[in-house]
C-alpha cells in the first residue's frame, strides 16, 4: 500500500539533497524543530523501527547530518519461519537466491539436514517460497553435536562441516545447490574441540578456485587451524590461529574470506584483555594480532565474552563488532587491514538494556549491518538487525528494526537469554547479504520449539551499490509458523 507513495517521496527527497548544505545553521535547527520536513520520521515509526545516532542519540532531533549516502528510508523488519527446528543457524546464500540453514537431526536417518529455502529472496507473497532438506546422500553422515553450514561467495559451493561428539570434524559439499553432495573427509582428529567456524578466500588454492580455512577452539592456548587447497578434500596441518606465545584461548568468532584473500576471526586479546582482530595473509600458516579499540567500551562478561565478530565489504575493509561491559553493541571499522581501527560506537537504540548473540555482515564500502537479540529488562528478547549506509560518516545514522512483533518473542522462559546459551541460539547465530543488498539473519524463534526462522528487512536500504530503497517483501511473522 505504501510503495508508490513512498517511491514518490524517496525521488522527491533526492530532489531534495543537493539543497541540505545550502541550510545555515539556524536554518538547519529550524527546519528540525518544525516537524522534520526532509524526512517524515513520524510517519514512518510503527514501534518496532529506531532511527538514531551512535550511542542511541534519536535522530529526529537532528536531521543537519543526513546528507549524501547518510540518509533514512522507510524500514520494516520481519522474519519468516522455515518450519524446520534449528541449532547454532548458520546460513548461506547462492547466487540462484536460494538460502541455506542447518537443521539438527531432521535429516535422513537422524543426520543433520541442510534445508534450502526457495523463492523467498524477492518474494511478492508469503505462498511464493517454500523450505525443504536437500542432504540425502546414499549413506548420510551421523548428526553432530555442532551442525554448520557454508556458502562459498565465489563458486557457490556449499560446505557442510560437522563436529561428531568432539571427536573430530567431517566436511562434505554440494556445488549443484545440494542435488548431489561429496565427501565425507576428515579435517581433523584432534580429540577435543568445539566452535567450529569456516570460510573461503579467492587467495588461491593449489587445485581449487577458492582457498578453504576453518579453526576450532581445540582446548589450545590459541584456537587451530588448518587450510585446505582442494575444496576441502584434504586438509592441512592444524596449527594456532594466533601469533606464537599468544594466550587468546577460548571461543573463537566466526571466520572470514575477504575479496584480497585475508582471512580475519575475532577473540580475547593475547594479553587475556579486550578483544582482537587476528589476520593471516598466507593460507593460515601464520597469523598476526591486531588489538580492537575497547578501552572506553570494555568487554562483556558474558556468553559472549571472547568474541568479536569480523566482516569485510567488497573492497576489503574490515567491520568489528563486539559486546561492550553494558552489553551493549560496539563498533569500529578498518581501512587499512586491520592495522588501525576508527573509534568505537555503540550502534543500539537506547530502549535496549542488554543485547547478546552478536553477528555483522557488509556490503559494499561503508554500508553494514549488526545482527544480534536484545532486551528491555524485562527478561524477554527480540531479534534486531541495525543497518549503516555511511558507516565512515563522522555521524553515521543507525537504523534498527526489530524483526519480530512485541507480542511474539524470540524467547521468553530465559531472563538472561541473550547472555547464554539459549534454547536453539546454542553458541551463535549467523547474517548474510543477499545480491539486491538486503541483510538475512538467521535465528530462533525458542517458544515454537526452536524454530529456525530468517530475519530481514521488508523494506530500508539497499547495502549494495547507490543507496537506494530495497523492494518491498511481504510482512512475515506468526502466520508463517505455521
Amino acid at each position: 500500500m505504501r510503495n508508490k507513495p513512498m517511491a514518490l517521496l524517496l525521488v522527491a527527497l533526492m530532489g531534495l539533497m543537493p539543497l541540505a548544505g545550502c541550510f545555515g545553521a539556524n536554518e538547519t535547527t529550524d527546519m528540525t524543530e518544525e516537524g522534520n520536513e526532509l524526512f517524515p520520521f513520524e510517519d514512518w515509526l510503527n514501534g518496532t523501527t529506531w532511527y538514531h545516532y551512535p550511542g542511541g542519540i534519536n535522530a529526529m532531533n537532528n536531521t543537519s547530518f543526513l546528507t549524501g549516502e547518510n540518509v533514512p528510508f522507510y524500514s520494516q523488519g520481519t522474519y519468516y519461519a522455515t518450519g524446520y527446528s534449528t541449532f547454532e543457524p548458520t546460513m548461506g546464500i547462492t547466487s540462484t537466491d536460494n538460502i541455506y540453514f542447518t537443521s539438527y537431526g531432521n535429516g535422513p536417518a537422524g543426520s543433520t539436514a541442510i534445508v534450502q529455502c526457495t523463492n523467498m529472496i524477492e518474494m511478492t507473497s508469503l505462498s511464493d517460497f517454500s523450505c525443504q532438506n536437500v542432504y540425502g546422500p546414499f549413506l548420510p553422515v551421523a548428526n553432530s553435536n555442532d551442525p554448520y553450514v557454508y556458502v562459498d561467495p565465489w563458486t557457490d559451493r556449499i560446505m557442510k562441516f560437522d563436529m561428531h561428539a568432539l571427536g573430530g570434524m567431517t566436511v562434505e559439499w554440494s556445488d549443484d545447490e545440494g542435488d548431489s553432495w561429496v565427501g565425507p573427509s576428515l579435517a581433523t582428529g584432534y580429540s577435543v574441540q568445539d566452535h567450529q567456524t569456516i570460510a573461503s578466500s579467492p587467495y588461491g588454492g593449489i587445485l581449487h578456485e577458492t582457498l578453504w580455512v576453518f579453526c576450532i577452539n581445540g582446548n589450545y592456548p590459541a584456537p587451530l587451524c588448518s587450510a585446505s587447497q582442494d575444496g576441502g578434500l584434504t586438509w592441512g596441518p592444524e596449527l594456532p590461529g594466533a601469533p606464537v606465545d599468544c594466550q587468546s584461548g577460548g571461543l573463537s568468532a566466526h571466520i572470514i574470506g575477504a575479496e584480497n584473500g585475508n582471512f580475519y576471526r575475532g577473540q580475547i586479546g593475547c594479553d587475556g584483555t579486550g578483544y582482537s582482530m587476528y589476520k593471516t595473509d598466507d593460507g593460515a600458516i601464520t597469523w598476526t594480532e591486531h588489538v580492537l579499540p575497547t578501552e572506553v567500551s570494555g568487554t562483556a562478561d558474558t556468553w559472549n565474552a571472547e568474541e568479536a565478530q569480523v566482516d569485510t565489504d567488497s573492497e576489503s575493509n574490515v567491520y568489528a563488532m563486539w559486546m561492550g561491559n553494558d552489553n551493549m553493541p560496539y563498533f569500529s571499522y578498518s581501512l587499512d587491514d586491520a592495522n588501525t581501527w576508527s573509534e568505537a560506537i555503540m550502534v543500539g537504540p537506547s530502549h535496549l538494556e542488554g543485547t547478546g548473540f552478536p553477528v555483522v555482515i557488509a556490503g559494499d564500502p561503508g554500508k553494514v549491518a549488526f545482527g544480534y537479540v536484545g532486551t528491555e529488562g524485562d527478561g524477554v528478547w527480540h531479534g534486531y538487525i541495525s543497518v549503516i549506509t555511511d558507516a565512515f560518516s563522522p555521524s553515521p545514522l543507525i537504523t534498527t528494526v526489530q524483526v519480530n512483533a512485541p507480542d511474539d518473542p524470540l524467547d521468553n522462559a530465559s531472563p538472561t537469554c541473550g547472555y547464554e546459551r539459549c534454547g536453539g541460539f546454542g553458541d551463535f547465530i549467523d547474517m548474510q547479504i543477499d545480491a539486491y543488498g538486503r541483510p538475512w539473519l538467521s535465528l530462533s524463534h525458542n517458544p515454537s520449539g526452536d524454530t529456525g526462522i530468517m530475519g530481514t528487512l521488508t523494506n530500508g536500504p539497499t547495502l549494495l551499490g547507490n543507496v537506494t530503497s530495497l523492494s518491498p517483501l511481504p510482512i512475515g511473522g506468526t502466520q508463517t509458523l505455521a
